[in-house]
């Protein structure tokens, strides 16, 4: 810290000392009674602090980041139950009630708006979905975010918290082309497909989502994994999926259909001995759909391979 003097005519009020300024800081003050005249408050410095790790030093941040799946986005702040001072010591009994009070309208004013009540019901919802259908944090996020728009939207009103975050929740599956259906995501919360395809609707007429199109190659791997399905099958499978994709076959078709479809006729053509009714409990499709689109995808084989 470099210290100098500003100027020689400017002198403390009290002792009538020359007054000192940091050039860190931009403080001026007395060398020899400490009077500060001006300050600057606002601090320049950078928002993390620096650890010693290893040797080296670690750049760390001083709070948690934010995320919108957090109902307050993780910036509100708690008194600590535990009644003692900075320096450890036990409050005093005034004290203790003060800051008991203070907790209280504390927990109250987090939970003032009605906005901030349904944030969390919905979010906590969120969050044991995520549980249920083992998916990653972006997915949350994403989920998050396209609740948040349509609790802003007003598209909340007269409908169930719970079947609107799940429509969220399918919604982000979509778009980051996660392999989750509509059935999986009724099943893990609860609730009726038919309710979870209505807000779904909604979500998609009015926020503007723009959804890909769902691979049927990615619903292999899934399918495969439940029944313990060979390497090579599921390779196969693979090459006749992108065979149908080359002659349109896969247009305007379940993809989870498909899939199923094509790791029977994989299996039969390696002979492994898995039955259509296996395959189907795994893929949450029927018998009938796995023929009628075995047909087809038998066909392009025979053209192709």
């Amino acid at each position: 810290m470099v210290l100098q003097i500003i100027n020689a005519d400017t002198i403390c009020r009290r002792c009538g000392n020359g007054m000192v300024t940091d050039n860190v800081t931009g403080e001026r003050f007395c060398g020899k009674c400490g009077h500060v005249l001006s300050e600057t408050l606002q601090d320049s410095g950078p928002e993390w602090r620096s650890f010693s790790k290893d040797g080296g030093t670690d750049p760390t941040r001083t709070g948690a980041p934010t995320s919108l799946a957090i109902h307050d986005r993780g910036l509100s702040t708690i008194i600590n139950p535990i009644n003692r001072d900075a320096s450890g010591k036990p409050l005093s009994s005034s004290m203790k009630s003060t800051i008991e009070r203070l907790r209280t309208w504390d927990s109250r004013s987090k939970v003032n708006a009605s906005t901030d009540r349904n944030l969390r019901q919905a979010l906590s919802e969120l969050t044991r979905l995520k549980d249920k259908l083992s998916l990653s944090d972006l997915i949350v996020e994403k989920s998050a975010y396209i609740y948040r728009k349509a609790l802003e939207k007003g598209l909340i009103k007269g409908r169930s918290i719970s079947a609107l975050i799940a429509a969220s929740l399918y919604a982000a599956c979509r778009e980051t082309e996660t392999p989750r259906t509509l059935k999986d995501v009724s099943d893990a919360g609860n609730l009726k497909k038919k309710d979870i395809s209505k807000c779904y609707r909604l979500l998609h007429q009015e926020l503007g989502l723009k959804m890909p199109v769902v691979d049927p190659i990615q619903c292999v791997a899934r399918i495969a994994s439940k029944l313990g399905i060979k390497e090579k099958t599921k390779r196969y499978a693979i090459k006749v999926l992108k065979i149908a994709q080359e002659h349109e076959e896969s247009s305007g078709k379940d993809p989870m259909g498909l899939a199923a479809a094509a790791l029977y006729l994989s299996s039969v053509m390696n002979g492994e001995n898995i039955t259509q009714r296996d395959i189907a409990q795994a893929a949450n499709v029927t018998e009938v759909t796995i023929r009628n689109r075995y047909k087809g995808l038998r066909l392009d084989q025979n053209k192709d391979l």
